[in-house]
């Protein structure tokens, strides 16, 4: 009889844990990157009241005939599927679309966790709510990220400057109207800047001349070329350019001839998009390479996570690119609270890469992974465990009651 009494007791303990197992998954119904649990029970030991026999001449095998000792929790299992996604807006939210968890620094101990809400410290470090730093791989001074290098702290340098570039190279677009009288003159302008970044203004001028075209580059200091570039095109409306002196340029470029005060290096201009056809004249000065300084305002985020920086100069650079983990056995992480897990026995070692690669996700900015909890499951369960232990507890009366009658048979 007492059999029984502990059998239920060890059954009003496991619907415990697994009602404790289902709150805490309804609790966590909201939080980003949640990832739900669910119980799983096993038999515990069985006493033996009778062997098994074998078949002997005569007589038939009997089986063996055991009791069993109650339930015991075997484990608890993680849901590792994808969580809806939120879109917040915000470009410090990041989601992983497939496998993997952000690596974050937290003291001395690297964390994971799929929760993608960072923000900010004032010293720039991309870190999460609960004060763990981003871990990633900052770019150099060119832009370049080795993403085989060892990661670090993630930083986005708010403020920081970047040099002003001197225009090295320019380039000319459109048509030149062959229909246009001898004299007629078209002029398109642009803005250069010099080795310090300060801006030149600089105009193209189109002479159309009995042969073709002249080409005037003229700046703040007056002409930039010695004499005019001679222009003149094909019968199929392709420009042949021609040097002042008669030879031809080459590959349909050339350079100015003088550069106001503060260029340390020469200007090479490209004409091989200019035409000449019956059409309106449409030619621009379309593009240079130059900027001046600017500093940091904004930034983006790639799908492999690369983060990009904007300047006020209207240039990018990269800064640097997330880190991603994958493990052997996700569900043998163990949980550290705030989101995050770590390496455990049967987890394996974190194999750290670049979103993308590897059998890892990609990465979604503005949006996060929610919870993967599943309420209408969850309340099920919630009624599954309930009836669980009322059943084993009834099991306790009722054994109550037969050993009270027991003990009634002595009056």
């Amino acid at each position: 009889m007492l059999r029984s009494m502990f059998s239920a007791i060890s059954g009003l303990k496991a619907h415990q844990t697994k009602m404790d197992v289902t709150g805490n998954n309804i609790a966590n119904v909201n939080t980003v990157g949640y990832k739900a649990q669910s119980t799983v029970f096993e038999a515990a030991l069985s006493q033996m009241l009778r062997a098994g026999g074998a078949p002997a001449e005569g007589s038939g095998g009997s089986n063996p005939a055991q009791v069993g000792l109650g339930v015991k929790v075997a484990g608890i299992s993680t849901n590792w599927a994808q969580g809806a996604t939120q879109t917040t807006g915000r470009a410090t939210d990041f989601m992983i679309e497939g496998d993997g968890f952000f690596v974050v620094q937290s003291g001395t101990q690297q964390l994971f966790t799929r929760s993608g809400s960072f923000g900010f410290d004032a010293a720039g470090n991309m870190l999460t709510d609960s004060g763990a730093i981003l871990q990633g791989w900052t770019a150099d001074i060119d832009g370049q990220v080795d993403a085989n290098g060892p990661i670090g702290d993630l930083k986005i340098p708010f403020g920081q400057g970047t040099e002003p570039r001197a225009t090295g190279t320019g380039s000319l677009m459109g048509n030149l109207s062959a229909a246009a009288e001898t004299g007629k003159r078209v002029e398109s302008s642009i803005t250069m800047y010099d080795s310090l970044g300060k801006e030149v203004p600089v105009t193209y001028a189109f002479e159309k001349t009995a042969g073709g075209w002249d080409l005037m580059v003229t700046g703040p200091g007056g002409d930039l070329l010695d004499e005019p570039v001679q222009l003149s095109f094909s019968g199929s409306g392709r420009l042949t350019a021609l040097a002042s002196d008669g030879t031809a340029l080459d590959d349909l470029d050339f350079e100015l001839d003088t550069l106001p005060a503060g260029w340390t290096g020469p200007v090479t201009i490209d004409l091989g998009a200019v035409t000449q056809y019956g059409s309106p004249t449409t030619v621009v000065a379309d593009k240079q390479n130059g900027y001046s300084a600017g500093v940091l305002e904004s930034f983006s985020l790639g799908n492999d996570g690369t983060i990009t920086g904007v300047f006020s100069n209207r240039q990018t650079k990269v800064l640097g690119q997330l880190a991603l983990a994958t493990f052997a056995n996700p569900g043998g992480l163990e949980k550290s609270g705030s989101s995050t897990y770590r390496p455990a026995n049967n987890s394996g070692l974190p194999l750290i890469g670049q979103a993308g690669t590897g059998g890892r996700g990609v990465l979604n900015a503005g949006a996060l992974e929610m919870s993967n909890v599943d309420l209408a499951e969850e309340f099920t369960g919630l009624i599954v465990a309930q009836r669980g232990f009322q059943a084993n507890s009834r099991v306790i009366t009722s054994s109550d009651e037969i050993l009270q009658d027991l003990v009634n048979l002595k009056r």
